[in-house]
């Protein structure tokens, strides 16, 4: 197809939706910061906690009636439970990281199932509940979605600058040292787990409500989605503040990066690209985006050096 074919309108068309999208996941990237930055652990349960979440969501308000904030607070407490879940199964049974947060994915596929009738997806029609976005109203899903996404990371920044955050954060730095000075380390593990999953099921929340259903494969590959949005904004915003960016500024970026990440999958749609490759189109962004910070480390090295010895 000819680039001349394609339609900048339609691209610009697009953007508010994908910026929308961009914020949920945002909030489902935050999420995976908490492990994957401050705790060192590659939880895997996330691509079931999502559909948790968007699930509970879903059945809490068209079937159980409830109302959707409560329905979204419901998926919170029902993450927190999944990452609960892997935590034990790593701190008191000696499962390895990994092999825990899939076997802890493996058993929420049957668990979502349930939770929606044995149904694949079930519907929640904005014309019959309030919900709390919608791409019905994309400039207001922007509004709500934001405040949302911003009042989090000032809610997990005042956390981890608790003596319990900070705990958390020192668990991850050097688990050694954590215990040296007391800290009940596999409490900590526990308890990140569990907050992320619960970030992560309420982006689920978010999305199902913002789509209008839920689906058991809506999870799938959140893991990598939540990475690439995690180094895609790391990498931009210390490319912009260098070491001056503080924790705040990371949490802020983390989300931004879902943004620019949905941003990117709306261009590469534009482009009248096969959507069978956007998982293969995902992995290789991420794959170049971990790779930047090491390959840009390894050449100030190199860089350094060779100036030492001309020094010499």
């Amino acid at each position: 197809m000819s680039l001349l074919a394609l339609s900048p309108l339609r691209l610009l068309a697009s953007m508010p939706g994908n910026i929308a999208q961009g914020i949920i996941w945002g909030i489902m990237a935050v999420g995976v910061y908490m492990t994957f930055r401050l705790l060192n652990f590659a939880d895997l349960t996330v691509d079931g906690s999502f559909t948790t979440g968007g699930a509970m969501a879903v059945m809490g308000i068209a079937v159980w009636h409830w109302p959707a904030w409560f329905a979204l607070l419901a998926a919170f407490l029902v993450g927190m439970l999944t990452g609960f879940v892997t935590g034990i199964l790593h701190t008191a049974l000696g499962i390895p990281e990994i092999l825990a947060g899939i076997l802890t994915q493996i058993a929420l596929y049957s668990i979502n199932l349930r939770i929606m009738g044995g149904k694949a997806n079930q519907v929640v029609s904005v014309d019959k509940y309030h919900l709390i976005i919608t791409m019905r109203n994309i400039p207001l899903a922007i509004l709500v979605g934001g405040i949302i996404c911003f009042v989090i990371i000032c809610i997990m920044y005042w956390f981890f600058g608790t003596e319990l955050g900070s705990s958390i954060r020192a668990t991850g730095c050097n688990q050694h040292m954590a215990m040296a000075q007391g800290i009940n380390v596999s409490d900590m593990k526990v308890l990140t787990l569990a907050l992320s999953n619960g970030l992560v099921a309420m982006a689920g929340g978010l999305l199902s409500q913002y789509q209008g259903f839920a689906d058991i494969n809506m999870g799938r590959g959140s893991i990598v989605i939540g990475l690439a949005a995690v180094i895609i904004g790391e990498t931009l915003g210390e490319a912009i503040f260098g070491k001056k960016l503080n924790f705040m500024g990371h949490l802020i970026f983390v989300a931004i990066g879902g943004i620019i990440y949905y941003i990117v999958i709306g261009f590469v749609l534009w482009l009248k690209m096969p959507a069978n490759d956007l998982k293969l189109f995902t992995a290789i962004v991420v794959a170049i985006f971990l790779a930047v910070p090491y390959l840009r480390a390894k050449s100030q090295n190199s860089y350094a050096k060779a100036a030492k010895k001309g020094a010499m």
